[in-house]
């Protein structure tokens, strides 16, 4: 599958900077700080460690004046919230509605740069006799924003869980409860289509892995290389667990009307680093592999789904800190990046090209100037085998670069003819006859080619990219092991 002549080589090195380029724009990931405790940082101290990790987003649960005050003048994007307890007189009252958006948001805006109202949480779920409310609500305190113009900057939303669906399996036959689809499903998506907003949604893979284990695979369910589940009804292959819950969202939408213009944000998902007995899967490394590869992803421009390939995503993980007053099983109380002392739980970077707290990124230079950068994630030199894609890049322990099945053959392709021609990989032992040919996938090619550019690159911050088509991992691939032969101890 590699052609790396003289004369291809030369085509490479001036087209593949355009082809990479022209991917999609590369979503954003933010953060919920959620503050449900009793020994967390001050807001000051807060938004400092924000800042210093480069978190550029964050999603509150409400308006606290100390953290909207803390949070002027950074630069940092806010999302604020209008509790479900609030609901009732928003949704009735529109002087209410005028109150609290100019009490809570015009009245910081814009030092704070508050970017969206989140309207209730999960409703549907956790406030089921205030549904009816929720659209009127949205409604009115939008109408808030346009009496202050303030409409065009501020977007209303509100998050949904995938409680709201009846169905979700396969993907391709999602939809939503017959409760909610006509009575607030569609009118919802109708008031975001019209005001130029967005779809929240809070996807958790962990609860769906958790209660089958059995039955799902954990690599499915974080990111890592795996054989794929296929949607029998839609023909689309899924090698991710995420997306495939997205996509039974796309789904239930497509069945209310057109509504290609909405976007969906990702407003909560994450992975517990703790949890209890049957709470099967709760541990740090699965944490950090689920967050690291899904940070890799969409800031590499790479989060789109099978049915909606060129889609960017915008996500917020749950949560900046474990929170030791929220009720129920353990795994609630250990969502955290962070614990409260500010120390992490596990190591996520919210930057592509490593330590995004001072430590250097790459320049991109190894990369002939391509700008692909690595996935932050585990320090590999404590990681616990099999932590999974998001590894920092490191000169010492053991670590292979792996290609990521859910780029695509097309960016696979690219980045393999990159890596066998440009790049300086060898890749005659993947030729046709040669020792290393079979299994002859485009996944185990890629993956030959790619760890044979990161090790002879030294394993540094950068080479372990592709522009997401690769990630770097601290387990032998299940691949053919002569293809990784060459990893440096």
């Amino acid at each position: 599958m590699a052609l790396p002549g003289r004369l291809r080589a030369l085509i490479l090195a001036v087209a593949l900077p355009l082809l990479f380029l022209s991917a999609s724009e590369a979503g954003t990931v933010g953060i919920n700080y959620g503050r449900v405790a009793n020994d967390l940082p001050n807001p000051a101290a807060v938004v400092q460690l924000m800042k210093q990790q480069g978190i550029a987003q964050v999603k509150l649960y409400d308006t606290e004046p100390t953290v909207l005050r803390a949070l002027a003048n950074t630069g940092i994007k806010v999302v604020v919230a209008l509790p479900n307890e609030q609901l009732l007189a928003a949704a009735s009252r529109p002087s209410y509605a005028l109150a609290w958006v100019r009490r809570n948001v015009a009245a910081y805006y814009p030092a704070t740069q508050i970017q969206g109202i989140a309207v209730g949480n999960e409703v549907f779920a956790s406030a089921k006799n205030l549904t009816a409310q929720l659209v009127p609500a949205m409604t009115n305190v939008h109408a808030a924003l346009a009496r202050l113009s303030l409409d065009k900057p501020v977007k209303v939303s509100s998050p949904i869980a995938l409680t709201a669906l009846a169905g979700s399996y396969p993907p391709s036959a999602g939809v939503f409860r017959e409760d909610l689809a006509q009575a607030v499903m569609k009118p919802m998506l109708d008031f975001l289509a019209q005001t130029g907003s967005y779809l929240m949604v809070n996807a958790y893979p962990f609860f769906a892995y958790s209660g089958n284990a059995d039955v799902i695979s954990l690599d499915y369910a974080l990111f890592r290389p795996n054989a794929g589940v296929l949607d029998s009804g839609s023909g689309l292959k899924y090698y991710s667990l995420l997306d495939a819950q997205l996509d039974a969202v796309f789904t239930a939408v497509s069945k209310l009307g057109n509504y290609n213009a909405v976007r969906v944000v990702v407003s909560e998902t994450g992975w517990p680093s703790k949890g209890d007995a049957k709470e099967t899967g709760a541990a740090a490394a699965n944490a950090a592999a689920y967050n690291g590869n899904l940070v890799r992803r969409v800031l590499s421009g790479n989060a789109g789904t099978p049915r909606r390939p060129d889609a960017d995503m915008d996500v917020y993980l749950f949560a900046l800190f474990n929170e030791n007053q929220k009720p129920g099983p353990t795994s609630e109380r250990n969502y955290g990046v962070f614990y409260p002392n500010q120390q992490k739980v596990y190591d996520v970077e919210f930057v592509l090209g490593g330590n995004s707290a001072g430590g250097g990124g790459s320049s991109g230079k190894d990369n002939g100037g391509l700008g692909w950068q690595d996935n932050g994630g585990v320090n590999a030199g404590n990681a616990p085998a099999g932590a999974g894609g998001g590894v920092k890049a490191t000169s010492t322990g053991e670590a292979w670069c792996v290609a990521n099945a859910m780029a695509g053959e097309e960016r696979l392709q690219k980045a393999l003819d990159y890596a066998c021609g440009p790049g300086g990989a060898d890749c005659k032992a993947i030729q046709p006859g040669a020792s290393c040919f079979e299994p002859n996938t485009m996944v185990a090619h890629a993956s030959y080619a790619f760890n044979d550019y990161y090790q002879r690159k030294g394993r540094t911050i950068g080479t372990c990219d592709f522009a997401g088509a690769a990630y770097v991992v601290n387990q032998a691939p299940s691949e053919s092991s002569r293809s990784f032969a060459r990893t440096i101890t």
